[in-house]
């Protein structure tokens, strides 16, 4: 790498010579310590520059500079890993279970951004334990042991919260609904108002269409500029965002709240109307995910943390 380029005044010529700094010559926790003040993807890039710098990049003293502090205590005893980088990576792509399975933990792969999912345990769901609106059922594909599937009401209402100081500094959190739907009514006619912010104020707030077959109706010849219909995923779930937060530090000792409510319609399964039931649901979110099974698999609340690059999350 250049360190400065001097002019030399010899046989007359304003001659140019290069000042060079060989960095393979620094010792190799030297480089490592430089290294772990840049990033995951810039660790990996790294280490095809030299030989030094390989050994350097794939130091535990680096990886463990990308891990969250107290990230033992995230660590089942059950697993054991043969370096700190094998460790990272297994919380980007092994998602681990915390606070008794009342969450879900992992790091976004590129950034090393912290990303929670909040269980149906741990949501606010209105009647969500009343055997007429909801029953709580376990199904192979949920990442937590159970979760509520709505049957029928009249005020769907889902609230998440989750500390603001859980999040990583300096980063863009955006919340997202993960939920299933068959056979379900009431999503198709009305529009779910989302909001993200901090308790105590309005946050940003959204609507959303929960049916993805939702069909404008005559009275529509376009949907609200802030109205959204939700996404397939991968996994065959789908997933609507309900906001997002960008975390700057300034404030440690908050909460961040998600919500999901509708309040003007029966919203249930195909079934249970034909037998009458009725009952308000609110919903809840999903980066921070939601649950609300629309007769499949209600969702899971999802925290999901996106480096301030924009670097898509999606887990």
């Amino acid at each position: 790498m250049k360190s400065k380029v001097s002019e030399m005044e010899g046989g007359g010529n304003g001659d140019l010579s290069i000042d060079t700094l060989n960095l393979n010559a620094l010792p190799q926790d030297c480089i490592a310590t430089i290294i772990s003040f840049t990033s995951p993807r810039d660790a990996c890039r790294l280490s095809i520059v030299s030989t030094i710098f390989k050994l350097a990049a794939g130091s535990d003293a680096v990886w463990e500079s990308f891990l969250p502090s107290q990230y033992q205590a995230l660590i089942p005893s059950s697993l054991s890993f043969s370096s700190k980088k094998e460790l990272y990576l297994s919380l980007c792509e092994n998602p681990v279970l915390i606070e008794g399975g009342r969450k879900s933990f992992w790091l976004e792969k590129v950034s090393g951004k912290k990303c929670y999912m909040l269980s149906p345990k741990d949501l606010y769901i209105e009647w969500v334990n009343t055997p007429t609106y909801w029953r709580w059922v376990s199904t192979p594909e949920a990442r937590f042991e159970e979760v509520p599937e709505l049957l029928s009401v009249c005020w769907f209402e889902i609230r998440g919260k989750i500390s603001i100081s859980r999040l990583s500094l300096m980063t863009l959190y955006k919340a997202y609904l993960v939920f299933k739907v068959h056979d379900v009514y009431g999503f198709d006619y009305y529009p779910v108002n989302l909001s993200v912010g901090l308790v105590g104020t309005d946050g940003s707030m959204r609507t959303a269409y929960l049916d993805p077959e939702h069909v404008l109706t005559e009275q529509q010849s376009t949907l609200v500029e802030d109205e959204m219909l939700p996404k397939a995923r991968v996994d065959g779930w789908l997933e609507v965002e309900l906001g997002e937060f960008f975390n700057e530090g300034c404030i440690d000792d908050g909460e961040l709240e998600m919500t999901a409510i509708e309040i003007d319609g029966v919203i249930g399964r195909e079934d249970s109307f034909s037998r009458g039931l009725r009952s308000g649901p609110s919903r809840l979110i999903y980066v921070t995910q939601i649950w609300a099974w629309i007769h499949s698999q209600l969702l899971n609340l999802l925290l999901l943390g996106k480096a301030c690059c924009h670097v898509n999350t999606r887990i």
